[in-house]
């Protein structure tokens, strides 16, 4: 009988929904009434379907009207239940033209099967920027009609067509540029010619780690020309916003279930940590000095070269992120980040604070889900008044490709009371206006009074510098900085009289002013390289990273030397600074007189590259593992996991110092074994035997760390022989179990038939039968014939040659022998029934097609169809016996963590009831494969060999992949030995789960489920 635990896996993934909700009247009239506001404001709908349907991203211009990204037709080819807008996807605007406050006509600005599923809109005046699918499309209204009269593609070959993982809305910033991202589907960037795009570091943006992969976040000009990428190795980076002062703030999705949603500011030229820096290893794949907490083991923490987060929201599903600069909106939500998540049904604002060198946040709800969770915020801007309008896609479930609704759309306005709705008549067009609309909290309205104070060049200089001078607001100044900076002749003077200012934040303006115009960036680096703000410092760092070296390492040395005590933020901002010269920047460091504290030394050594660090590295290693100091082992592994960093053949030279015998044995007892199984791992082959101290390490090793993952590595790595039969031992002992697969698959590797066979045929039945199952757990094709040797065998145990005949199926050769002997008639009848299950589990197609003939399936359980989703959402479920059928009948724990009981297969449930509308969570168990979460598809690894492994897919490197089956085992294969890795179009989870499962049964555990909330 199959598991249903794969169901509430995909189940938990294909939505991103709160509590439990039995709302009767979705109706518009309703909105507000299931919604809560702050105390300080209040909220009104503004508009509502039909007039807007599916809204996936807004922007208000400088009149006040919403510009709209309905987004009806979101992967149609997966939601086939919603009817199609033949028509194509809509831009729409939304205006109120009575002054009542309420959105009472609408327009189509373009329609569409090219904007199908449209992710952002960003209006320039009459320029409308529209992001999807694989282009980025300029939109040009220029009669003023509303109405689009001509398009152009800006930029396009992006991957993640029709795909939220895909590009994002761009926006315009403080500086004259446009910033912009891309999810990790995005994957490429390609001018309208087709050509990859190369930034001015000289990078083609691709995602092939060279340097970057993953999402990325980017910034242009406002023609797309000189293309720079500001960070990469995000997840899914849904939308960025900017600051007055340059300052770049963006959210980014976790894979989801892990409770690691994150606010990233966007340190320029960071690596944030997705996937391994050089292998592009999940972070699930095991690593040296892990983070013990999964939210922060997600983002590769603990590896130096990786941006650190401001701050983890825990689980959802985040959207739209504003920077809010107005003056309608009070403290705490002034000069903060405001930002959607549509997960938890929540708009919130982080009021952000200093750091050290990076920063820390807050989070303050603004607006949030009181009764209705089908409110899925997923976008907020700020209106001309300052007020904000958010964006509801109003759906029973958020994220996972599903859309469960494509009737409903809400607009909501956010303000203090008695704010009625106003758009402040500003003429953009002379200089005086363009001053006072330069100071506007509506982006949109900003962009118009640059444009003309720009082109207005000099002449505008009188008007800029009074806001400078004069107005307290250092926002406001630093807007009015950047375009004074940008007048012809006077760039130098304006970037003096910046970084000679009191506040940080525009000695900051004007060093990137510096950057942006690129003005003697090194001698501005100098006047400010002892600045007593580190946040100053940090960005000095920043401007050296494409410095040439001779110029960059006495700056950046004298900046090392003013690193405060354990600030990360610091250190990786020095590590963006040296980029490809750390030789120059550590000679420069090490070099001069400076008093240079043990502690300081060791940190940079930790996150350098330099061609001695790894010599370097090991130094610090054995300072570490003979001092008695808390919480020296951990730091002792840090630095081993920094060795993973440098080039193999130096660390190979350099840690064999590491097992000399006086050193191991003079470090206590528990520090020695872990000394040499991290020195060994990292040891090549010629090494080792050239080192007269590695062996005898070795042998201690093996013996301190018996039954381990790293015991077995060690074996292999130095083919002992004579240990293989521990390693049968240990496979035997843990047949089903993750430490038992990578044993016997080590043997497997090793080619040792005639130790495995023998041990099939032993007269210890439970050993014999052991190893059938651990053999078959491996999925090596290899066990084919020494499998079906044994399932002929009439002497061997039937009960041995019944688990022979189990593994049979999970291995397509030898299915495919099975089948033949079946269809023969020559199988002992004894095994098959064991044959009937294994045929119906196997992993070939072809072997299911004929179990389905040779052997009928059974009727379902209760042998009725299913009553309509609307009644089963009406019907009550006994919690009590939900929670008795997840962890019996179900056998959901066999996948699932509650509470820090069950395996870890699927996603965490300890907080599903936060997260699922009820609603959603039947439609994710009746229809599983309508909505599958990105990093949680199921895929079909095809093997040389013809076997063919299913599952989901944890690390994928140039030279390995990694896959974890729906039996929580994780298996690595070589590329080499890999055919095909095929996207499944349907979930690992079965689509007939009331065979297992009474609907009574099935109500009561999503009642159950309800009631596991966050806490």
């Amino acid at each position: 009988m199959r598991s249903i635990l794969p169901v509430i896996l995909v189940l938990l993934l294909v939505n991103s929904v709160p509590a439990s909700d039995r709302v009767a009247d979705r109706t518009p009239d309703q909105a507000v009434a299931g919604l809560k506001v702050n105390d300080a404001l209040q909220v009104q709908l503004i508009a509502s379907e039909p007039m807007l349907l599916s809204p996936s991203n807004i922007d208000v211009d400088h009149l006040g009207r919403v510009w709209v990204c309905e987004v009806v037709n979101y992967r149609h080819f997966a939601n086939k239940n919603n009817p199609a807008r033949e028509e194509g996807d809509r831009i729409v605007v939304l205006e109120d033209t009575n002054g009542d406050g309420v959105m009472d006509k609408q327009t189509t600005f373009y329609q569409g099967r090219d904007i199908d599923s449209a992710h952002g809109v960003c209006v320039l005046g009459n320029r409308v920027i529209v992001s999807v699918g694989d282009n980025v499309i300029n939109m040009y209204d220029d009669d003023g009609d509303l109405k689009a009269d001509r398009k152009e593609v800006m930029f396009g070959g992006i991957k993640g067509t029709q795909h939220d993982h895909g590009i994002h809305s761009f926006t315009f910033g403080p500086d004259g540029r446009l910033y912009f991202n891309f999810g990790n589907s995005g994957n490429e960037l390609h001018t309208p010619d087709g050509k990859l795009v190369v930034d001015i570091a000289g990078n083609e943006v691709i995602a092939r780690r060279q340097p970057y992969q993953e999402g990325m976040a980017f910034r242009c000009e406002l023609d797309g020309s000189r293309v720079d990428t500001l960070g990469w190795n995000f997840r899914n980076n849904w939308e960025l916003c900017v600051d007055s002062f340059g300052t770049i703030w963006q959210s980014d999705n976790d894979d989801d279930g892990n409770r690691g949603v994150r606010i990233n500011f966007v340190m320029e030229y960071g690596n944030y940590g997705y996937k391994d820096e050089f292998t592009g290893a999940g972070w699930r794949t095991p690593r040296t000095g892990w983070e013990k907490e999964i939210p922060q083991r997600h983002w590769h923490l603990n590896d130096p070269g990786v941006v650190p987060n401001m701050l983890q929201t825990g689980a959802g599903s985040p959207t739209g992120i504003l920077i809010y600069e107005g003056s309608l909106l009070a403290d705490p939500f002034r000069n903060q980040l405001i930002h959607c998540d549509a997960g938890p049904n929540v708009v919130r604002s982080y009021e952000v604070s200093q750091a050290g060198a990076g920063y820390k946040a807050d989070i303050n709800d603004i607006l949030t889900a009181a009764t209705d969770q089908w409110f899925r915020p997923s976008d907020v801007c700020v209106a001309p008044d300052g007020s904000l309008i958010v964006a509801d896609w109003y759906d029973p479930g958020v994220g996972g490709h599903r859309q469960g609704d494509i009737q409903r759309g809400r607009l909501f306005r956010v303000a203090p009371k008695d704010s009625p709705y106003t758009v402040p008549k500003v003429d953009l067009s002379t200089i005086d206006g363009a001053a006072v609309g330069l100071l506007s909290p509506n982006v949109a309205t900003r962009y118009l009074a640059f444009e003309t104070l720009h082109k207005a060049g000099t002449n505008a200089e009188a008007a800029l510098l009074k806001i400078y001078q004069d107005n307290p607001n250092p926002r406001f100044k630093a807007r009015a900085l950047w375009l004074l900076g940008q007048i012809d002749g006077l760039t130098s003077k304006y970037v003096d009289r910046a970084t000679s200012e009191q506040d940080a934040d525009l000695r900051i303006t004007g060093l990137r002013l510096a950057r942006r115009m690129n003005a003697n960036v090194a001698g501005v680096v100098e006047r400010l390289r002892e600045d007593e703000s580190v946040k100053v410092r940090r960005e000095c760092l920043v401007a050296l990273r494409h410095l040439p070296a001779d110029v960059k390492a006495p700056l950046w040395a004298d900046l090392a030397a003013h690193m405060p005590s354990h600030d990360r933020w610091y250190l990786e901002a020095l590590g963006i600074a040296a980029g490809s010269d750390w030789d120059a920047c550590l000679t420069a460091f090490f070099g001069g007189d400076k008093d240079l504290s043990p502690e300081l030394a060791a940190s940079v050594i930790w996150r350098s590259r330099g061609t001695n660090s790894a010599d370097k590295i090991v130094a610090l290693i054995k300072q570490l593992a003979s001092a008695k100091t808390e919480g020296g082992a951990d730091h002792m592994l840090l630095f081993f996991r920094a060795l993973d960093f440098q080039p193999k053949d130096k660390v190979a030279a350099s840690v064999g110092s590491l097992l000399a015998q006086p050193f191991l044995t003079s470090l206590p007892k528990d520090t020695s074994p872990v000394i040499v199984a991290e020195t060994l791992q990292r040891l090549g082959t010629s090494d080792f035997s050239a080192n007269p101290d590695a062996k005898a390490a070795l042998e201690n090793a093996l013996t301190d760390l018996a039954g381990t993952s790293q015991a077995i590595q060690l074996i292999e790595q130095f083919k002992l022989t004579d240990r293989y039969p521990e390693l049968l031992t240990l496979a035997q002992d843990n047949p089903n179990a993750q430490i038992g697969v990578e044993a016997v698959r080590a043997l497997l590797r090793n080619k040792q038939w005639n130790l495995l066979s023998t041990a099939l045929r032993s007269e210890d039945l439970k050993s014999a039968t052991a190893t059938a199952q651990v053999l078959g757990n491996s999925l090596e094709s290899s066990i084919a014939g020494i499998m079906m040797g044994i399932v002929k065998d009439a002497g061997v145990d039937l009960d041995v040659r019944r688990e022979c005949v189990r593994a049979c199926g999970k291995v397509a050769y030898a299915s495919r022998e099975l089948a033949k002997v079946i269809e023969a008639k020559q199988l002992d009848p004894g095994l098959l029934q064991a044959a009937a299950a294994a045929m119906h589990g196997a992993s070939s197609r072809g072997t299911r097609e004929i179990a389905d003939r040779l052997f009928p399936r059974p009727p379902a359980k209760e042998g009725k169809p299913l009553p309509p989703l609307s009644a089963l959402v009406k019907q009550t479920g006994d919690v009590k016996n939900g929670r008795l059928i997840f962890n019996t009948t179900g056998t959901c724990h066999k996948c699932h963590v509650v509470n820090k009981v069950g395996r870890e297969l699927g996603p965490d449930l300890s907080e599903i009831g936060s997260k699922l509308s009820r609603q959603a969570m039947f439609e994710s168990i009746l229809y599983p494969s309508a909505g599958i979460s990105h990093n949680y598809e199921a895929y079909s690894v095809v093997l040389a060999s013809g076997t063919v492994v299913n599952g989901l897919i944890t690390s994928r490197t140039d030279d390995s992949i990694t896959v974890k089956g729906d039996d929580a085992i994780v298996r690595t294969f070589a590329m080499d030995d890999v055919d095909e890795v095929v996207k499944q179009k349907i979930s690992l989870m079965p689509a007939d789960l009331t065979k297992i499962m009474t609907v009574q049964e099935v109500v009561d555990v999503v009642d159950y489920l309800q009631t596991l909330k966050k806490k």
